[in-house]
């Protein structure tokens, strides 16, 4: 049961953050049109880079698919503040958008919103895990597994299965078909749109530019910016003073302040992955839309302390892989090594 101090809090939270949750419609379009614009010219850019054919030319367009990629995960961002419902005024302008940039990001827009809907409903609950989240054990649900279960587990967690092979199975394959939403209709037919307008996008490509074209430089960009976000999803949830709970002392607050991080990336890195890494006050208050985060941060200094993480200390959070119940914080398969040394000694 909640407190009424927690509930207070709650409420507190909500007057403060309420004037942030008003959609700015000239504002949503402006930020389509900075992220589109300059997606365009970049891969044309890469394209002519290509077929000058020269070797510095060729190193040039590889180095260019990095930001092309980023640039695509903010076009996935505002796809993900249409879903929220924060980017326009009208609901219907929300889902068209959001669904018209699942095609070129790859991500069914009702399906992807469901599972994140869940996420935001369960996010640090450990009794509900596994809702479009990390998969995450606890240190004795890990213990209890055997040899092939910790294996799997192991593999599931390294880094070039969770941001390599992991995002590019899961944009370029599994979001073709809504494996655990079959049952819903709305999301099948998400699933089935999406990827007719997928292979027309492509068909347009390849007939333009070429197949070899639409292989070296589309799918490069959806894979790079896949694995970006899977990154950012990741450190935002996945750091060292991050919070879990049981069902009965969970409360969404706590969860939000203290489960999400702030990604206190620079100016340009915020820019691009659209302001997400703010992600404790995105989880408070997911109507905020995103290019008002900056602004939430900057009239609530408080909040640049709560759950900050850097770019060098999110790099060192990829070792953090269970949950430790009793510590309250999570640990690494060296730690449990280590326990399981000390207690055969």
């Amino acid at each position: 049961m909640k407190s009424a101090t927690t509930t207070s809090s709650q409420q507190a939270w909500s007057k403060r953050l309420a004037p942030y949750r008003k959609p700015d419609n000239r504002r949503a379009l402006l930020e389509i049109a900075i992220t589109v614009v300059p997606l365009v010219l970049l891969w044309l850019a890469i394209w002519w880079l290509l077929s000058v054919g020269m070797v510095s030319t060729i190193v040039a367009a590889v180095l260019a698919l990095i930001p092309a990629a980023g640039l695509m995960v903010r076009l996935f961002i505002i796809q993900h503040d249409c879903g929220h419902g924060a980017l326009f005024s009208s609901k219907k302008l929300n889902d068209w958008i959001g669904r018209v940039l699942g095609i070129f990001t790859f991500t069914p827009y009702e399906y992807w919103r469901l599972l994140h809907a869940g996420h935001h409903a369960s996010s640090g609950n450990l009794d509900r895990r596994g809702i479009g989240d990390i998969d995450t054990l606890t240190v004795a649900e890990y213990l209890k597994k055997g040899r092939m279960g910790r294996l799997i587990y192991r593999l599931y967690r390294h880094p070039i299965v969770m941001f390599g092979i992991g995002p590019t199975y899961m944009f370029i394959f599994r979001h073709r078909l809504p494996i655990g939403s079959m049952d819903q209709g709305k999301t099948w037919v998400s699933a089935i749109a999406t990827n007719i307008g997928i292979i027309l996008f492509s068909a347009f490509i390849i007939y333009t530019t070429g197949w070899q074209t639409f292989f070296l430089i589309q799918i490069p960009i959806v894979v790079i910016g896949a694995s970006i976000g899977v990154w950012m999803f990741y450190v935002q949830h996945q750091f060292d003073n991050t919070h879990w709970e049981r069902n009965d002392g969970w409360t969404h607050e706590h969860a939000a302040l203290h489960g999400s991080s702030f990604y206190d990336l620079p100016k340009p890195l915020m820019w691009i992955t659209g302001n997400i890494g703010i992600h404790h006050v995105h989880h408070l208050s997911s109507k905020i839309p995103f290019h008002k985060l900056p602004q939430v941060i900057k009239d609530h200094p408080e909040l640049k302390t709560i759950g900050r993480l850097t770019l060098w200390q999110s790099i060192k959070s990829v070792k953090l892989t269970l949950w430790d119940e009793d510590l309250k914080c999570l640990v690494s398969f060296r730690d449990i090594r280590g326990r399981m040394s000390n207690a055969a000694a």
